[in-house]
């Protein structure tokens, strides 16, 4: 059995480098995307909490006006 050239591993090895170049760019998006839909789940979170506390006051607003005597 040959044993790998110099050249052969020297090509391997670039394969590999370029490689793990690879993966570790598309694990810094992944991270950056992450962040980011983070972000924005928070955000709605917020926002939805924001919309039920709205609702909440309104919903007690009503019932007030329902005790109050007609004119």
């Amino acid at each position: 059995m040959d044993s790998p050239s110099l050249k052969d591993i020297n090509k391997k090895l670039d394969e590999l480098i370029n490689a793990y170049q690879r993966t570790k760019d598309e694990n810094r998006k992944l991270k950056a995307e992450t962040e980011s839909w983070q972000h924005e789940r928070q955000r709605l979170l917020q926002q939805n909490e924001l919309a039920r506390n709205k609702i909440a006051e309104m919903l007690s607003r009503l019932k007030l006006l329902e005790h109050e005597p007609n004119e």
